[in-house]
């Protein structure tokens, strides 16, 4: 590095800041870097280019990969860690630099977003999802299960040939309406539909084994407020597994199906079931649609 004043002065742009903080800490690839600070492809190389040019950062190929690492004196970082207490965003991108590296070593992963693309591209007599997804629920324990945000409660009539009780919630009076005739009209005894909002469960405290939100948080003015009442609801080692759209940008949906959120990062609902005091939280990106506007499932769980 020829001089420190053209260093000092390219890193007093926070963003190129929080860049060489992270990869003080590991080596990351472009893509890494996008998903840890949540920036376009295009902002991080412009700003990787210019580290690089003064010699702050390099970058080593890997197939079509390019990773780059840190290259700037131990007696910069001292200083540029003193700055980052200005930054508040820095704390947030360590926590999101655990995440990618967890994901990063989680080959299993990778091989079942692999066989998950291939199921059901090609026809085997009596192979269907919900050809699995009965059989699973069969081997669940009989529990009493609150479908938060239930519609007219496709899943809950699912989990109710197992359960020992299902509560369906839903604010919307006609969604209540129509699964309650349907349950009744199945014979589903154990199904009970009630009418409330997400935010304000009416179910007693302490009364659930399991909390479910399946593509119902995006609908929640305050979806932190969702997961602490999931929270309130379970009795202690309840579980809850919430299904959600990640992030994206198709901002049609807010007007094609009424979504108040475009989807949560894997770090967002990470947050929000740490911050409601769920241990044990598992984050996974379980699907990903073949077709524009090739929408994400989010999957997330976490133990009272």
């Amino acid at each position: 590095m020829a001089s420190i004043l053209p260093a000092l002065r390219l890193v007093s742009d926070p963003s190129r800041l929080r860049l060489l903080l992270l990869l003080e800490q590991e080596e990351l690839s472009v893509a890494e870097l996008q998903e840890i600070l949540a920036k376009g492809q295009s902002q991080i190389s412009t700003r990787l280019a210019q580290l690089k040019q003064a010699g702050l950062v390099d970058d080593r190929r890997m197939g079509k990969n390019a990773f780059y690492r840190l290259q700037a004196p131990a007696e910069l970082m001292r200083l540029l860690r003193h700055a980052a207490r200005e930054v508040p965003e820095a704390e947030q991108d360590r926590e999101a630099l655990r995440l990618a590296l967890r994901k990063r070593k989680d080959k299993m992963r990778r091989y079942f977003d692999e066989l998950a693309g291939k199921f059901g591209r090609q026809y085997v007599p009596g192979r269907s999802w919900k050809g699995v997804a009965e059989a699973l629920l069969k081997l669940m324990p009989p529990m009493v299960i609150a479908d938060l945000g239930a519609g007219e409660g496709t899943i809950s009539q699912l989990m109710a040939q197992r359960a020992k009780k299902v509560i369906a919630v839903d604010n919307s009076e006609k969604m209540v309406q129509f699964g309650t005739e349907l349950a009744r009209k199945h014979g589903i005894e154990n199904l009970e539909y009630r009418t409330g909002d997400i935010e304000d469960v009416p179910i007693r405290t302490g009364t659930v084994d399991l909390a479910f939100l399946s593509q119902a948080l995006h609908h929640a003015v305050h979806p932190e407020r969702a997961i602490a009442e999931a929270w309130r609801i379970l009795k202690p080692g309840g579980r809850l597994a919430v299904l959600d759209l990640n992030r994206h940008r198709f901002e049609e949906a807010r007007e094609m199906y009424a979504d108040l959120w475009l989807g949560f990062t894997e770090l967002d609902l990470e947050r929000y079931l740490k911050g409601a005091e769920f241990r044990n939280v598992e984050t996974a990106v379980v699907y990903r649609e073949p077709e524009a506007p090739y929408f994400e499932t989010v999957l997330a769980m976490g133990e009272k």
